[in-house]
């Protein structure tokens, strides 16, 4: 739902007669969407059952991609990409229904894989949207895609997701307070990211003094009121916001191979969209499909830790091998597998590292403060990859540069990882498991 947009905002653009500013807005609409909407949907499954608000999330995403795919209007298709913005509820509800129905062993690798798919499906995005819009065919196609494979996943979710009543102790109220504080805050720092291009200095400035403050205020809130909306305390261990700053920076490599290899397709070797799509995408998003699983065996044989320390090195590699080899065709498709491999392995992890600190009823929202984290360095790392690849023809040390960005992004979450997390017990087993036995 996010990267489906990514390469159609010039058509899009064309299509409804607006600036390519404008048209950017149908991905920032979405992103500040999920952000907004992730942790409240996740703990509206923690609190009044995480199916029924799964399957709400998913007929939003229908209704949203139906929306979009049948208007010719800026401003409705803006509202349909919100109305998408509940997919980013997807996946912690599912992780939380994953722990709930499955034994601790299989819960762990079965998120994992659930997990590592993301990144798989990123990449799927960004391909078919190449593959619809090749040859400059109508933009509305990528939409009416969603919407059917919205419908399917919202019948085969009603079909195989039991329905569990929620405990009593568990129906606490919402707290509505700390949710529009924590959007408000996440709405001032992404709009101040993602406009960095667009708006002047002074206007970033007061978008992140904005956001800044609201977290300020939504943290102390949390520490007073009796049913928060993410418990302080289990937030606030340090297990939980290294694994969240690792995701930062996970989220800045993510966005930072994507953008900077379709764009050094196109530039440096006059890849068409379809080109860049089939050539240079297709093989690294296959791949991470592949390395979802094999994340997901890892995260149960050695733990989370170290796939996530394997997911750094691996991305390290790939992002040098980039900086290096950029002008070489075969090097620049193998070190985006790398990459893209690399994102995979991390996100199969990181839902591990949260199980083993995060109490059963807040593993849904949880997960939502780290999908959020992973946004926020997307957007992070889109920002920078505009400002320093902008123009007709970026430099070769621009796209150095960049290259070098994504190379720290992954070390640092490593570094994060290696020093913030201590070392799984010497038989291998993740804490999760022998918490569970």
């Amino acid at each position: 739902m996010q990267a489906l947009v990514v390469p159609a905002v010039g058509d899009i653009a064309d299509t409804l007669g607006v600036s390519d500013a404008a048209a950017g807005w149908a991905v920032t609409a979405n992103l500040l969407a999920c952000a907004v909407l992730t942790p409240l949907l996740g703990r509206l499954g923690d609190l009044r059952g995480r199916r029924v608000v799964l399957l709400w999330a998913v007929g939003l995403c229908v209704a949203g991609s139906v929306l979009a795919a049948i208007t010719s209007s800026l401003w409705v298709l803006l509202v349909a990409r919100v109305l998408q913005g509940a997919s980013g509820g997807v996946f912690p509800l599912a992780v939380g229904i994953l722990r709930a129905e499955l034994s601790p062993y299989r819960s762990m690798r079965a998120t994992a894989v659930v997990s590592g798919m993301l990144s798989f499906g990123a990449g799927l995005g960004l391909v078919l949207t190449g593959v619809l819009t090749g040859g400059g065919a109508d933009y509305h196609r990528i939409f009416w895609l969603a919407a059917a494979v919205s419908a399917a996943a919202l019948g085969a979710l009603a079909w195989a997701v039991p329905h569990r009543p929620t405990p009593a102790h568990e129906r606490e109220g919402l707290d509505v307070v700390g949710a529009a504080l924590l959007g408000g805050g996440l709405l001032g720092l992404l709009l101040a990211l993602s406009q960095a291009q667009r708006w002047g200095v002074v206007s970033i400035l007061a978008s992140v003094i904005a956001g800044l403050a609201l977290l300020v205020a939504w943290a102390a809130w949390e520490r007073h009121t009796p049913a928060p909306l993410v418990d302080p305390v289990t937030m606030g261990r340090r297990p939980v916001v290294v694994t969240n700053l690792a995701g930062l920076f996970v989220g800045l490599a993510n966005f930072g191979c994507v953008l900077s290899v379709t764009r050094l397709a196109q530039d440096n070797f006059g890849a068409s969209v379809l080109t860049t799509a089939l050539v240079y995408l297709l093989p690294g998003t296959l791949c991470s499909a592949v390395a979802a699983p094999i994340g997901g065996e890892l995260v149960h044989r050695v733990g989370g830790r170290a796939t996530m320390l394997v997911a750094g090195s691996l991305g390290v590699t790939g992002y040098l091998a980039l900086a290096a080899g950029h002008s070489v065709h075969g090097v620049v498709i193998g070190a985006a597998i790398a990459v893209m491999c690399s994102i995979s392995l991390a996100y199969a992890a990181m839902p591990a590292l949260l199980a083993a600190e995060v109490p059963g009823a807040q593993t849904a929202v949880a997960n939502s403060i780290n999908s959020v984290a992973r946004w926020v360095g997307g957007a992070l790392g889109s920002a920078l990859v505009v400002a320093l690849l902008s123009g007709s023809s970026p430099s070769d040390s621009a796209f150095v540069t960049v290259f070098a960005i994504g190379a720290t992004g992954c070390a640092l979450s490593t570094v994060l990882i290696a020093r913030g997390l201590s070392a799984p017990p010497r038989s291998g087993r993740p804490r999760t498991a022998a918490a569970h036995p």
